[in-house]
C-alpha cells in the first residue's frame, strides 16, 4: 500500500505571505525607538543562538546522511525555533537600543559592510527557503525537500555564521 503524500500546496499562501511580512514588519520596528529601557545584554545572547543554530544544521545534515530521520527532525525544528528567537531577540534590542557604527578602518572595514550587507539580504532570501523546505517534509514530500535543502543549507548556514561575525566585529564598539 502507497502512503499518502500531503500537500503542501496549503503552505504557499502563508510562507508567501509570511517571506514579505516578517522583513517588513522588522523594518517598521527598527524605526520604533522605545527610550528608558536597557537591552545591551542581548547582543551576546543572540550572537550565541546564532552560533548554535549554525551548529545544529551542521549536526542535522550529518544526521540525514547517516539516515537518523527523528535526529535530523528534531534538530532542525529546534533550528527553527532557535532561529524565530534570535529574531524576536534581534527586534526587542534595535526598538530599545540605537545602532552601534563600526569604528574599524580600512580594508577590515569593507570586509565588515560586505559581511554585514550579504548577512541581511541573505537572512530575508532565505526565510521562504526554510519555511518551504520544512513544509515539504511535513507533507511527506522528501525528494522535494531534499532538493531545496540543498540550497536552504548552505543559504541558513551563512546567515547564521555570519551573523556570528557580524557580532564579533561590532562588539568592541558597543557603548562607545
Amino acid at each position: 500500500m502507497e502512503k499518502t503524500k500531503i500537500s503542501a500546496e496549503p503552505y504557499k499562501k502563508l510562507i508567501l505571505t509570511l517571506s514579505i511580512v516578517i522583513p517588513l514588519a522588522v523594518a517598521a520596528l527598527f524605526k520604533i525607538k522605545i527610550p528608558g529601557y536597557d537591552f545591551s545584554f542581548l547582543p551576546p545572547i543572540y550572537a550565541t543562538i546564532n552560533g548554535i543554530t549554525a551548529v545544529l544544521l551542521v549536526v542535522a545534515v550529518i544526521a540525514i546522511r547517516n539516515k537518523n530521520r527523528s535526529l535530523h527532525e528534531w534538530l532542525m525544528k529546534i533550528s527553527i525555533g532557535l532561529s524565530t528567537i534570535f529574531l524576536v531577540l534581534y527586534v526587542v534590542y534595535h526598538m530599545f537600543s540605537d545602532s552601534t557604527l563600526y569604528g574599524g578602518e580600512g580594508a577590515i572595514r569593507i570586509f565588515y559592510y560586505f559581511i554585514l550587507i550579504s548577512h541581511i539580504v541573505l537572512s530575508v532570501v532565505v526565510i521562504p527557503f526554510v519555511l518551504f523546505t520544512f513544509s515539504r517534509a511535513l507533507s511527506g514530500n522528501f525528494e522535494r525537500h531534499k532538493a531545496l535543502a540543498k540550497f536552504t543549507f548552505p543559504l541558513w548556514l551563512y546567515v547564521a555564521v555570519t551573523g556570528v561575525v557580524v557580532y564579533l566585529m561590532i562588539s568592541p564598539y558597543y557603548g562607545g
